[in-house]
């Protein structure tokens, strides 16, 4: 397969690729198709939130102010929380239309918070943020890929190399809501599985960091070791929680 990143294999935490940062959208099919449904898929978001609470990120180590970044998803790395879906049906059938779509959530960052600067776990996806309610622009507004800022703006794409050092900051007195998802790159889609069991692999053990305050620079050999024992764990778990619908 072509050479894939993985953080959880690379304790520099500092992806080294020669993509670009940002990606034009218009390249993509699923962008185009998603793109005309945004009105639709923010009506679904909205009558969501009238009784329901997004629930905060789980690594609390990058944003800025507690409980500032907020999600609900509806895939997670080929995983279907079916629970979640049937509250967004139009945005779920959307999705499904596309098998390289792996994970999708949308997320809320708070007025005055950052997320802070991080990695995200392989390059062999776009991560893809769809402007929902977007409350104002750069500087106080928007979003570094490297050494890039953009601006996110309503119903347009941003589409960047998760790997690379990236962050994000809501300066605005309004709360900032997106639709993310991720798309595994064409030249890793013979390898999805193993894409979504590694990193699904990857946040088990994050989430565990985050409990239990365990470094990983600590002991890399043992961390890769029990990476690559609990992978195939990984991808039998997603199997049979989308085939019994656990989630």
């Amino acid at each position: 397969m072509a050479k894939a990143w993985f953080s959880i294999y690379d304790f520099s935490f500092n992806y080294k690729g020669d993509e670009l940062a940002f990606i034009d959208s218009k390249q993509f099919e699923w962008a185009s198709d998603i793109g005309k449904h945004v009105e639709e898929i923010k009506r679904e978001l909205s009558t969501y939130l009238k009784n329901n609470e997004l629930q905060s990120y789980f690594n609390t180590s990058m944003v800025s102010k507690k409980n500032s970044w907020k999600t609900i998803a509806l895939k997670t790395w080929s995983i279907q929380l079916f629970k979640n879906q049937k509250q967004f049906p139009i945005t779920t059938n959307l999705l499904n239309k596309y098998p390289q779509i792996v994970s999708a959530s949308f997320n809320m960052l708070d007025s005055n918070s950052n997320i802070l600067p991080h990695c995200g776990d392989t390059n062999a996806i776009y991560r893809c943020h769809l402007g929902l309610d977007i409350p104002i622009g750069l500087p106080d507004c928007g979003f570094k890929v490297k050494d890039e800022i953009k601006a996110w703006e309503n119903n347009k794409w941003l589409i960047f190399i998760d790997a690379y050092p990236h962050e994000a900051w809501n300066n605005s007195s309004k709360e900032r809501y997106i639709l993310l998802i991720d798309v595994i790159r064409d030249e890793f889609i013979e390898h999805k599985k193993l894409v979504c069991s590694t990193v699904l692999t990857s946040l088990f053990l994050q989430k565990r960091n985050e409990k239990y305050h365990f470094s990983f620079d600590k002991k890399p050999r043992t961390v890769k070791l029990i990476t690559k024992l609990l992978i195939p764990f990984a991808s039998i778990a997603s199997y049979i929680s989308n085939k019994l619908k656990l989630f």
